[in-house]
């Protein structure tokens, strides 16, 4: 499913539609969102870097990590770090965003980026003005593609720095400005859910295109904190968990999808749901309650219960239950005896059956019809 999602981001938007926007959510049970962040960014640049995607560049705005440790990500994932002026640059809101360290670097008592940060590099330091820091973002983007039709992607590594100094609406009005800009492709922002009140979440889901939820893998309720038992279940959820995707469709359609995600030393790794159900039925067997009587059944049970008749199946003495739904059988109409044409309505207890045969007493009784024989009738 990841690859899928990157493969979403790859290919951007359609002609007269938004970019796509992707929300990756944690919360402090499984804090692997931000390892989830970094491998789209790394597979997105990958895809740039190569021009196999429809975005050329790729504007990061930095919030929670320096310049400096993107470019080092980037180095890791055997990216070319030379060339990246052509296709990436770092809006850095992480190293002054309100400006106080342009007065310490006056005063000797700050230290610049490093070199290769500095060139990719641009610097915010003022996060407040939301205005502003959308302008930054068109202008670092339009100055690596153009004004043309050529699109670049953007990326965002924390929503939660950008609600601490400003307000939903605006965070939430800049985002949807960015989704709207005919040259942005794609576009994937990093939120921490249990920093911000459910509302806020759901705003910013509903901004999204796609949402993917680092869930645990083991749930973990507030009941099993002091057993002992699943304590070292519980600390796998630090390094698996569920990567569970939600796709609003262009149809309306929701699709969702869900894949394991394991961190390890060789780095973030997925893999599908049906190769650790083993783990995942022996994590909830050991979580169910110790109870003093068995839930299952024996077989001799299972064949006790198959030799029970249950009470419809008394009616008959073994032969197939016919059930009467109203109406007459063809075998009932011919048998049916000729009705006797005197009299006025009578029972007819000759027969074994209990019959009414109603005969009309005149020929100017009229016929039963649908009209309503109260129509004339001034009510």
């Amino acid at each position: 499913m990841a690859e899928w999602v990157c493969r979403a981001l790859r290919d951007g938007a359609l002609e007269g539609e938004h970019a796509p926007a992707l929300t990756i959510k944690e919360s402090i049970a499984t804090p692997l969102g931000f390892d989830a962040f970094c491998h789209v960014l790394s597979q997105l640049s990958t895809n740039i870097s190569a021009k196999k995607s429809q975005s050329r560049a790729l504007v990061l705005v930095a919030f929670s990590r320096s310049p400096s440790y993107y470019v080092d990500l980037l180095k890791r994932r055997g990216l070319d770090i030379s060339s990246s002026q052509q296709w990436i640059r770092i809006l850095d809101c992480y190293t002054d965003p309100l400006g106080w360290r342009e007065r310490l670097m006056e005063c000797g008592s700050a230290k610049n980026l490093s070199h290769e940060a500095s060139n990719i590099a641009s610097t915010c330091r003022n996060v407040k003005d939301v205005d502003k820091l959308f302008s930054s973002v068109i202008s670092l983007g339009e100055g690596l593609v153009g004004q043309g039709k050529v699109r670049f992607s953007v990326a965002i590594d924390s929503v939660n720095e950008m609600l601490r100094h400003a307000s939903l609406s605006s965070v939430a009005g800049l985002l949807s400005n960015l989704r709207c800009c005919d040259q942005i492709s794609s576009i994937f922002w990093f939120l921490h859910a249990d920093l911000c009140e459910e509302k806020v979440t759901a705003v910013i889901e509903y901004m999204s295109s796609m949402v993917a939820s680092i869930e645990p893998l083991i749930p973990f309720a507030n009941r099993h904190r002091g057993n002992s038992e699943n304590l070292s279940l519980v600390e796998r959820n630090f390094t698996k968990g569920k990567f569970h995707v939600r796709c609003k469709r262009r149809n309306g359609r929701v699709r969702v999808m869900f894949e394991e995600i394991h961190i390890g030393q060789s780095g973030i790794d997925f893999t599908s749901p049906s190769s650790e159900d083993g783990l995942v039925n022996q994590v909830n067997q050991g979580l169910l309650p110790k109870v003093q009587f068995n839930l299952q059944l024996s077989q001799k049970e299972r064949n006790d219960r198959a030799k029970v008749v249950l009470p419809f199946e008394h009616q008959g003495n073994g032969k197939p239950v016919e059930i009467y739904d109203g109406r007459k059988s063809l075998m009932d109409s011919k048998n049916e005896a000729a009705p006797v044409s005197t009299g006025n309505s009578k029972i007819n207890d000759d027969s074994s059956k209990g019959e009414i045969i109603y005969f009309r007493d005149s020929d100017d009784e009229m016929p039963d019809s649908d009209e309503d024989p109260d129509d004339d009738l001034d009510i």
